[in-house]
């Protein structure tokens, strides 16, 4: 038999099975979700980079150092709020999977970002390819599928500019904490429900 939840002091809904939920418990809900999307979100977020610390896989620099580097190149560029969380969130997912970190970083940026940075981040890997796909077997030209799409500049920009050089491990970059403030405007509130 399930345990209930330690109690908090925050309302809570009364159904056990969504098939009960009635309108005052959906109010509960959202006004929660709310509050912590204002109040945790930007933190989780700030927690997960600072685990990329703790993540070398075979670079010169660990993949915290990069990212920060990528988000100190983004900043000194004059880039937008969104442009900097997006140079400095691009490798996010790896925490969780390499192979399709790009699409998992695209995921959680996707409610907080206008679509042009989604898509440069889902595809990030695929305009990287320039620099070292041919040393895995695999065509340097994946970015030329997306030529004509109306962010192709931008992720050309996002890893000519600011993700590929992001790897000496003796750049002086701008520390994690130093991002807060962007973070936190980007994160948040979403700007559009996704479904």
């Amino acid at each position: 038999m399930a345990t209930a939840p330690a109690e908090t002091g925050a309302p809570r809904a009364s159904f056990r099975s969504m098939f009960d939920g009635t309108a005052d418990d959906w109010k509960i809900i959202g006004s929660e979700h709310a509050k912590h999307q204002q109040d945790e979100q930007p933190n989780v977020i700030m927690e997960q980079l600072a685990r990329l610390g703790d993540l070398q896989v075979g670079f010169r620099a660990d993949q915290l150092t990069h990212s920060l580097m990528c988000g100190t190149l983004a900043r000194r560029s004059g880039a937008s709020d969104q442009e900097i969380v997006a140079a400095l969130c691009h490798d996010l997912g790896k925490a969780m999977s390499i192979p399709n970190h790009g699409a998992i970083g695209a995921e959680i940026l996707k409610p907080y970002v206008d679509d042009y940075i989604y898509h440069t981040i889902k595809w990030h890997q695929h305009f990287q390819g320039k620099y070292y796909y041919d040393h895995m077997g695999l065509p340097t030209d994946m970015r030329d599928q997306f030529k004509d799409e109306d962010w192709y500049g931008f992720a050309c920009k996002l890893v000519d500019e600011w993700d590929a050089p992001a790897f000496d491990d003796d750049f002086e970059c701008d520390t994690l904490e130093s991002f807060r403030p962007e973070v936190t405007r980007v994160f948040q509130k979403p700007k559009k429900a996704v479904g």
